[in-house]
């Protein structure tokens, strides 16, 4: 995918921050790598690509949080509206980090808060982080999530890691991103399950309402399909097959289809 990045118009960090969408509608794709390079090699005259350090391919980490009893996880694959999940977000390329707590509400608009999130290193990621800790940086975050989350935060732990790798599209408009997330991978850390999902590529397009969006017309030609596609979700039931799936089942069984695994048992 990288070869076909230099068609493109690079757009920095920096001005991208007019696209930030920290409250937005979402539409998620799930295609193969071969049909995710298709759709880059059409959409180099509309879109800008982000470049970071001369780099246009990003790494990220992520770490979820749950309860003991998978609460959040629950929320979602029992048909919930409104929902949320609690992760840490790296992005390994900018040394940033956030503590971010996502919202979806019952109009199925996307709500993202966050704060940044120090100290931490994706490389070597700590396994035992605590909101509830005597320092002052600690009751920040507490304090945080108290104002946003609607769970306690002492009952929550680290659950499931992902990393994966990025491209981040900008529309010439200015009022859309399309992301493209590849070599996603997931480390259970309950069950310590480790899964990836090969060339299944996880198309995400973000935006202030129902905006015009020329990707749209080239995702249908392409045949690429609308999927629900929740990282953790998907990850933690790859991962762990103690967890009820019956209401993913099929998307994980789309998801076996593309990539030539097989779904572990009870899935």
């Amino acid at each position: 995918m990288e070869r076909l990045l230099k068609d493109y118009t690079p757009i920095s960090l920096s001005e991208m921050n007019s696209v930030s969408l920290m409250n937005r509608t979402d539409i998620k794709f799930v295609t193969t790598a071969p049909v995710a390079r298709q759709l880059l090699a059409q959409l180099r005259n509309d879109y800008f690509v982000q470049e970071i350090d001369g780099q246009r391919v990003a790494p990220y980490y992520t770490v979820y949080f749950d309860t003991d009893n998978n609460a959040m996880y629950l929320q979602h694959v029992t048909g919930h509206a409104t929902r949320q999940k609690l992760r840490i977000r790296s992005y390994i390329q900018s040394h940033l980090n956030f503590l971010e707590v996502k919202t979806k509400d019952n109009h199925g608009r996307t709500h993202k808060k966050r704060v940044p999130f120090d100290d931490f290193n994706p490389l070597h990621p700590d396994y035992s982080i605590a909101f509830d800790g005597n320092n002052a940086r600690s009751r920040e975050y507490g304090d945080f999530l108290v104002s946003v989350l609607r769970l306690k935060s002492s009952v929550l732990r680290e659950k499931l890691e992902n990393r994966f790798s990025r491209i981040t599209l900008i529309n010439k408009a200015m009022t859309e991103r399309l992301t493209i997330d590849f070599n996603l991978r997931f480390h259970n850390l309950v069950s310590h399950r480790r899964s990836d999902i090969g060339p299944v590529v996880i198309i995400e397009l973000k935006r202030d309402g129902r905006r015009f969006s020329p990707a749209l017309a080239y995702l249908r030609s392409l045949h690429i399909r609308e999927m629900g596609f929740s990282k953790y979700i998907i990850g933690a039931a790859m991962t762990d097959n103690r967890l009820p799936a019956n209401r993913i089942k099929s998307r994980l069984r789309s998801i076996a289809r593309m990539s030539g695994m097989q779904l572990i048992p009870n899935h």
